[in-house]
């Protein structure tokens, strides 16, 4: 036994022999995503997406992700920053990963991949002359991943096809986005695939309820003793009269014969409730605020910028600082990461309407917490104008006649009028 087997032993992190198909116990149904859940279905990244509600918080998440701008920023010696757009990768990481992939969708996709996949996203790192050079996202549908977490440093292999060997590759040569479940072997949808069956069941129960009429809308009685021609031929004259453009019009039966309309029963009305509650539940699991899954009935009046501060500090800042993290250690050297950084830029998705931003600058402006130019930039994406980096309150007297904002010109009143 080596070295390594022993402490691994000695620590508790030993690997253990995977049980065999026959006594397996549904260990390789749960290591595939495949284990059939109590609803009776099962519950796979793929069939997740079926879901509307889960469709709606993994596209909220990871559109909203690829939307953002990603930047590479300097340090500066007071604290500060500054967009290092001569950064050799800085191409690479604000305008494209590789040739034929735009950058929104490489970040949409991966982010999603980290919601819905085992393990999460990964995209590989082709580099030249040991230099990042462009980064391939590896579609969980075609490539297998393998991670094997044993030692202390995760290690990947990848499967072209899922039956090839697999081809062992340098972590530091791949962009491991992580699952934000506990489990990172079952993944999110694994470990909340109950709650997603409950909603899939409820789903598929609508739609065989409404597509089979399964519940006709009400029961035509016939009185006396019926051949099967005479209630077949009953039930096509009444279906004549009473459907299609006839519908919703006065019904007239003769005398030997009565109509019992059908209504939604305590029991229906339960259903919808259910209903409401598996989306809850999909908003719980993805952290997601309930009024994202257009679930309103329960939400209050708010303003916009309250929403997306919401959205954003709960469900979307986790995942970012994740995907900003790993791409600090995988593309930026030891040196670099002390000089540099990568972020998003999340000020566009919580901006206020209009009116409150301007407010906003002009009270920064006046506290001479933002200069002019930086306003303009912050609030409005305007470009900066010369005299416009100067730290005044535009209210005092320095900022009108004779001001240096103004560069010392005495625009008086008498002046403008001649």
């Amino acid at each position: 036994m080596s070295l390594t087997s022993r402490l691994k032993q000695l620590i508790g992190l030993e690997t253990k022999t995977a049980p065999s198909l026959a006594d397996a116990s549904g260990f390789y149904f749960d290591l595939f995503g495949a284990s059939p859940t109590l609803a009776g279905v099962t519950v796979t990244p793929n069939t997740a997406m079926t879901c509307a509600p889960v469709a709606c918080a993994v596209r909220s998440i990871s559109e909203a992700a690829g939307s953002l701008p990603l930047h590479i920023y300097k340090r500066l010696p007071d604290g500060g920053k500054e967009k290092a757009t001569d950064h050799p990768l800085y191409k690479l990481v604000h305008d494209a990963p590789n040739s034929f992939t735009p950058n929104a969708q490489f970040k949409t996709q991966l982010m999603a991949d980290a919601l819905l996949q085992p393990h999460g996203g990964f995209a590989q790192i082709n580099r030249v002359d040991g230099k990042p050079y462009e980064l391939l996202r590896l579609d969980p549908r075609l490539t297998s991943i393998v991670v094997d977490y044993s030692n202390f440093e995760p290690e990947y292999a990848i499967r072209a096809n899922g039956k090839d060997p697999a081809t062992k590759i340098a972590a530091a040569d791949i962009l491991h986005i992580p699952t934000p479940a506990y489990d990172p072997t079952r993944g999110l949808v694994g470990e909340g695939r109950e709650a997603i069956a409950l909603a899939l069941v409820l789903e598929r129960h609508a739609n065989r309820l409404f597509g089979n009429a399964a519940r006709p809308s009400g029961v035509l009685s016939l009185k006396g003793n019926m051949t099967p021609d005479a209630l077949k031929n009953a039930k096509l004259a009444w279906q004549a009269s009473q459907s299609g453009d006839n519908a919703g019009g006065t019904a007239v039966v003769p005398a030997d014969a009565s109509w019992q309309a059908l209504t939604f029963s305590s029991t229906d009305a339960q259903f919808l409730e259910m209903r409401k509650h598996a989306v809850a539940e999909i908003a719980r699991l993805f952290r997601v605020p309930l009024h994202m899954l257009m679930e309103l009935d329960r939400s209050t009046p708010r303003s916009l910028e309250a929403i997306g501060q919401e959205f954003l500090s709960q469900a979307l800042l986790p995942r970012l600082k994740l995907f900003e993290q790993e791409l600090e250690l995988k593309l930026l050297t030891a040196n670099e990461r002390s000089e540099y950084c990568i972020e998003f830029n999340v000020d566009g998705l919580a901006r206020a309407d209009l009116l409150a931003r301007a407010q906003a600058m002009s009270t920064l402006v006046s506290a001479r917490i933002f200069n002019p130019n930086e306003a303009r930039d912050v609030g409005f994406g305007k470009p900066a104008y010369k005299g416009g980096e100067a730290f005044e309150n535009p209210n005092t007297s320095s900022a009108h006649a004779g001001g240096a904002l103004n560069a010392g010109n005495d625009n008086s009143q008498q002046e403008a009028a001649a």
